[in-house]
């Protein structure tokens, strides 16, 4: 199980509860939808995967076999390593190109040897269908090209998990389409994807199992497992 959650409440930084008795597992390779209103939530839920806001109460809260109640905030970069994160606003460092933006993030996350890190930016450049973009820098690039890019950064160290918050909200539907088939076709190799979304039409075309955070009760609901 990459996710193990129960009865977690959820905090904002400011102290304000927004999610209250959370249950919610994931394993490897499905692909989980989290919709709701604005404020319901979703990007509370998601940040609480990676630390980025502290779980205080719970009866569980792992994720990827660490405990999260427990957790020292000097071990969380080794916890979000095993993950990819990808944001809606891609986040793309602006000032270097595609290929210096994914050596960025292999240079933080130990790697050393150059002829190893050229390997795995081309495979996953390849990946994401973006290797003749390797020069070129983020303001080059269209919405849904950045945001291939910026998959293609979260699975460099070949994650078991990623998490994408509102990856398709700036995208016409069409390239937003594209990225969530790009995204199924990440979760079919095992990696488990959880991703928020205003997006509805996308559910139906691309089934998973579908939570709805309940701003009314501070609820997660699942509401469909396909």
């Amino acid at each position: 199980m990459l996710i193990n959650y129960k009865q977690v409440n959820i905090e904002q930084t400011d102290g304000k509860t927004v999610l209250t008795g959370v249950d919610f597992e994931v394993d490897r390779g499905e692909f989980v939808y989290i919709i709701g209103r604005v404020g319901s939530g979703k990007s509370s839920l998601l940040k609480s995967l990676y630390n980025e806001l502290d779980i205080y109460e719970a009866e569980k809260a792992e994720v990827l076999g660490v405990d999260l109640l427990t957790l020292k905030r000097k071990h969380v970069p080794a916890l979000r390593k095993q993950m990819g994160i990808v944001f809606q606003d891609f986040q793309l460092l602006s000032d270097r190109s595609v290929y210096k933006n994914l050596l960025f993030v292999l240079k933080a996350t130990g790697w050393k040897d150059k002829q190893e890190m050229d390997e795995r930016i081309n495979e996953v450049l390849e990946a994401v269908g973006m290797t003749d973009k390797a020069e070129k820098m983020p303001h080059e690039l269209s919405g849904g090209e950045q945001q291939r890019i910026a998959i293609a950064r979260a699975i460099l160290n070949r994650p078991q998990l990623i998490v994408a918050d509102e990856p398709t909200g700036n995208l016409d539907p069409e390239t937003a389409n594209g990225i969530i088939e790009l995204l199924r076709q990440i979760s079919e190799t095992g990696t488990a994807i959880i991703m928020s979304t205003h997006n509805m039409p996308l559910l139906d075309r691309y089934p998973g199992r579908v939570y709805l955070c309940d701003e009314d009760a501070m609820r997660l609901v699942l509401q469909d497992d396909k």
